[in-house]
Formats: C-alpha cells, sequence, structure tokens
C-alpha cells in the first residue's frame, strides 16, 4: 500500500527534506500501482507542436508540478524534442535530450531486457526457479519462476517495505548498500501469495532477476548490460551507479510540495538501495534508442517476443502509463485511443518517467518529468500528466481525434 509522507522536519540532507519523509517519498514507487484504468482523453484537434508543448508548458506551472518536462518524439525518420521549464532552477538552463536523469523503474525493462536476451541464448529458461538458479535464497521462495519474477506474479515480499531497510535508508540514504544482497532484508518473510495467481509490483522481483542472471553466466550484471543492452543499442551515456552523484549534465531532480519552494533532490539517494530495480542513470536520447529496440523486439527472437507479449489485463506499471495497461514480462501494454504502445512507467525522488514505442519499434516516446508523481502524493496531477501523455503517443500515432 503506499506510504504516507510525515510532516517535514530539518535535516543534513536540506532545510525541508528530513530523513523519515525522504524515505516515505522514495518508497512510493515501491507500492503495488493502483491507477489502471484510463486516463481522460485530452482535448481534440491537431498535435502539432506548439499544442504539445502549451501542454507540458500547463503541467509545468500546475501546483506541484514538475520544474521541467521534455519529451522525444521519434519516428524513425528522425525526432523532434518538445520541453517546458528548466533543468536546472538555479541556472535557468532548458533541459536537453543529452541531460543524464535517474529512469527509476524504467531500469526494470533492461533487466527485463538482459534476461530475455539469455533466454534466447538458452543460457535461462522462464521456467527456471529460483530453488535452481539462487538457492541460497529462502526455501519458501524455491517454486518461484523467472516468468513470474518479470510480469510481477511471484509473491516475493518487497526488501524496500521491510522495517530494518527503511530504518537504515532513513538513518543515512547515501550509504552503500551491498546490492546483491538487497533481498536478505526479506529472507525471513514467506511468500505474499501463491507464484502465478496475483499480481503484485514488487522491487524484489527486479533484484532476483539480475541475480538469476549473474548465476546463469557468471557475469556481472552490470557487464551483461553493457554487452547485451547498452552496445547492441548503441547506449552510451546510460550507466549503473552505485553512488548518489549525477553524470553532469543531468536534469535536476526536485521535491515541489507548495508552499515552500522546489528542493533539488538529485543526489540524495544512493542508487546501491535499488541496483536492478531502478538505479540506472540515462538520457533521453538513449532512452529513446532502448525503447525503440527493446519494444520492438530488436534483442531477442520472435518466440521471445511471443512469450513477453502474454499480457495481464488491468495490471498497471507504477504509476499507470496513459490508456488501458496491461502487464507482460518486463514491459506494458499501453492501449490509448488512439493505437497501442508498449513500454514502461517509473518514478522516484525527483524524477518521473515514461518510455512508450509501437510494437514494431519504429515510432518511440520518451516522457520525463522532473518532479516524482503518482497516485500516492499527487493524484490529480497523476491524472492530467497521463492525459497529456494520451495526447503525445496520438501525436506520435499521428492520429486524428
Amino acid at each position: 500500500m503506499p506510504i504516507s509522507t510525515p510532516p517535514r522536519r530539518r535535516s543534513p540532507l536540506g532545510p525541508r527534506l528530513g530523513a523519515a519523509s525522504l524515505i516515505a517519498t522514495c518508497l512510493t514507487l515501491l507500492a503495488p500501482a493502483t491507477a489502471g484504468a484510463a486516463a481522460p482523453p485530452g482535448p481534440p484537434g491537431p498535435h502539432n507542436h506548439a499544442a504539445l508543448q502549451r501542454q507540458l508548458v500547463d503541467l509545468v506551472r500546475t501546483p506541484g508540478g514538475p520544474p521541467g518536462v521534455i519529451a522525444v518524439l521519434s519516428d524513425g525518420r528522425g525526432s523532434r524534442v518538445v520541453r517546458a521549464g528548466v533543468a536546472n532552477l538555479a541556472t535557468g538552463r532548458r533541459p536537453e535530450a543529452g541531460d543524464h536523469m535517474r529512469i527509476a523503474s524504467t531500469a526494470k525493462a533492461f533487466s527485463g531486457a538482459v534476461a530475455l536476451s539469455l533466454v534466447d541464448r538458452h543460457r535461462l529458461r522462464l521456467d527456471d526457479t529460483l530453488r535452481k538458479r539462487l538457492p541460497r535464497l529462502p526455501r519458501a521462495w524455491g517454486a518461484v519462476t523467472l516468468r513470474q519474477l518479470l510480469n510481477h506474479t511471484s509473491g516475493l515480499p518487497d526488501f524496500s517495505q521491510a522495517p530494518e531497510f527503511v530504518q537504515t535508508l532513513s538513518a543515512n540514504p547515501r550509504q552503500r548498500f551491498d546490492s546483491r544482497r538487497l533481498l536478505d532484508f526479506v529472507a525471513d518473510r514467506p511468500l505474499l501469495f501463491r507464484p502465478g495467481t496475483r499480481y503484485h509490483y514488487s522491487n524484489s522481483d527486479n533484484i532476483a532477476v539480475a541475480l538469476m542472471a549473474e548465476a546463469a553466466t557468471g557475469v556481472r550484471y552490470e557487464r551483461l548490460l553493457q554487452e547485451l543492452v547498452y552496445r547492441p543499442l548503441g547506449l552510451r551515456h546510460t550507466s549503473l551507479p552505485q553512488g548518489y552523484r549525477m553524470p553532469r549534465p543531468f536534469l535536476h531532480g526536485y521535491d515541489v510540495s507548495p508552499p515552500e519552494p522546489p528542493e533539488d533532490v538529485s543526489e540524495v539517494l544512493s542508487m546501491s538501495a535499488v541496483w536492478a530495480s531502478g538505479g540506472i542513470v540515462s538520457t533521453p536520447a538513449d532512452m529513446t534508442r532502448f525503447i525503440r529496440g527493446y519494444a520492438g523486439g530488436w534483442l531477442y527472437g520472435s518466440h521471445v517476443v511471443r512469450e513477453q507479449r502474454r499480457w495481464i489485463p488491468g495490471a498497471a506499471s507504477e504509476p499507470a502509463g496513459p490508456g488501458r495497461n496491461a502487464a507482460g514480462l518486463a514491459i506494458f501494454r499501453y492501449t490509448t485511443r488512439c493505437g497501442v504502445v508498449l513500454g514502461h512507467t517509473g518514478n522516484t525522488l525527483g524524477y518521473t518517467q515514461l518510455i512508450a514505442a509501437t510494437p514494431d519499434g519504429r515510432r518511440s516516446l520518451t516522457f520525463s518529468a522532473t518532479t516524482q508523481i503518482n497516485q500516492a502524493q499527487k493524484p490529480e496531477l497523476l491524472r492530467k500528466m497521463r492525459a497529456v501523455q494520451e495526447n503525445f503517443v496520438c501525436a506520435l500515432l499521428r492520429h486524428r481525434r
């Protein structure tokens, strides 16, 4: 369930962002998604550049809205960038497609890409179990399969909700964790339900996916990302750091909680605390290349693509994407009024992300906002943003209402 944000108090990390508030804010992305319904249709009419930009400007000007938004629409022949607001409130610099950003839970698509590439190479099977690949994990979890981890039907308890994890991170948000031991925080807990019987979005799933990939290959997850994802898709500005520093230049992420002024939270949290579930740093340009290849199935054969696209209706990403949501294997289907795109969303402290592309990968949308927007914290703003995102999908697909 969503975690409420307690009253703010002074902290060494900033004038307004107390440690407990920080953790509650961050961990909202870890709660199960609850908003799978379609967003209300956006305004009719042409989706030209000026009209799209006006919608982003309106989003930035909304109380509690992001200081900056940037969207990249690509049709294979070229890309257009639509933006509003600023990348850095201190300098007034505008957002650019080459700016680094925290991609939040869209990083789960990267762990999916690694795992499915290994399935294609017969190094892993979708029916491989935790008992087979990771016997050190609790015996009670042993029947969970790779497939169930990838479509969030595993029943694994979420490490990020464990009191000990929350207390440790609250005491020092920049602490470096042993990312490969994050599941230890819930090792004493049983499964939440029998594997395969329910959809429940959990960050533990993608930690386990990365660990299975390492166990099957004897290669560290960071190198697998490089060899199986970054290099094939030409991603030159994407990485999985362990610390809290951001590569320069970057989109600054903000805590926006009126009436207080926005607070820069870009470098508050250690990425070792989320690792394969949300720790990747990338750019809008690189994410455009990624989602075209990933949604288009360019990294593995058609037999794997078919398995990836076995949909669970109504299962939403977090936050929910535009239109009606359905879950596949580390990918979601967004059925909008103008057509279908495949992708992933994410939100974390200071950032909200949507990456989506047509099923052939020829057209894509990357949509990045520089504050955290989700159902638990800002439901009305999320509703508005989803409507805007649907209009961008319509512009991408060149439909008229």
